[in-house]
């Protein structure tokens, strides 16, 4: 069930849909029951008020949370090219044969995480992971050999560096997994819901408030699930930094 929310066209779709029946529904209720008195609509108008502030201000905040979480993939996607980019560097202390081991095992592993970014294909994203962690453990092979065989300071600092880019890995994929909870997409969808049944109970029945609240608030619902997917939104972390550092030691 949580997938769906990997495809916000569709998310803008079902909200749309299913708001604007609640809507109707409230209509329903309305004829049903019959309509408010004048006593009752005033109270109904606060209760009405009320329940739209709180689905707006849920908006806003989950909004946020998106917002916070697209950012934090960003700096990741930075602190990602510098740290293969400076271990690119530091490789050059070591021995000439080694260096040049390590260097091109960067190369690749670079092009794989540039991949990991630009696909979207989940097929190919599980052989891009294996080969990733394959790249991973020979780099850290030949950091270790030279490392135990010459503990100097500059196989530390070698190793450091490698460090620091497993260790960017990891947090870049740990900020992809931190989405909106789906719990918090329940209580936004319970509340839109009844908000558009008050309105369709409060409103008259060729009200344009029918189709207006459910298109602005599935456009939400859009946008907010367009920026919290990482992979099946539009709007995505472009690896410009990575793609930068790639072209430039492709120049090299």
């Amino acid at each position: 069930m949580e997938k769906i929310l990997d495809f916000p066209l569709l998310i803008l779709v079902i909200s749309f849909v299913g708001l604007w029946f609640s809507a109707f529904a409230g209509a329903l209720f309305r004829e049903k029951f019959g309509p408010l008195t004048a006593d009752e609509r005033s109270d109904f108008g606060v209760v009405q008020g009320a329940a739209l502030t709180l689905l707006g201000l849920l908006i806003g905040f989950t909004f946020s949370m998106a917002i916070s979480r697209y950012e934090q993939r960003k700096n990741y996607e930075e602190a990602e090219a510098n740290a293969i980019g400076t271990e690119y560097v530091r490789a050059g202390l070591m021995p000439a044969a080694d260096a040049v081991e390590v260097r091109g095992l960067l190369k690749k592993y670079l092009d794989q995480r540039v991949l990991f970014y630009t696909t979207r294909d989940w097929r190919n994203l599980e052989q891009i992971g294996r080969t990733t962690a394959q790249l991973q453990n020979e780099l850290w092979s030949e950091i270790q050999a030279r490392a135990v065989a010459q503990p100097t300071s500059v196989a530390s600092l070698t190793a450091a560096g490698m460090n620091d880019v497993l260790n960017s890995e990891g947090y870049t994929q740990a900020a992809w997994w931190n989405r909106i909870p789906f719990e918090a997409w329940v209580l936004l969808a319970v509340i839109a819901i009844g908000c558009n049944l008050l309105i369709g109970y409060g409103a008259h029945r060729n009200s344009f408030l029918f189709i207006i609240l459910p298109i602005a608030v599935s456009l939400s619902f859009f946008l907010i699930a367009d920026i919290d997917s990482p992979r099946g939104g539009i709007i995505r972390v472009r690896p410009q930094n990575l793609i930068r550092l790639s072209q430039s030691l492709t120049g090299q």
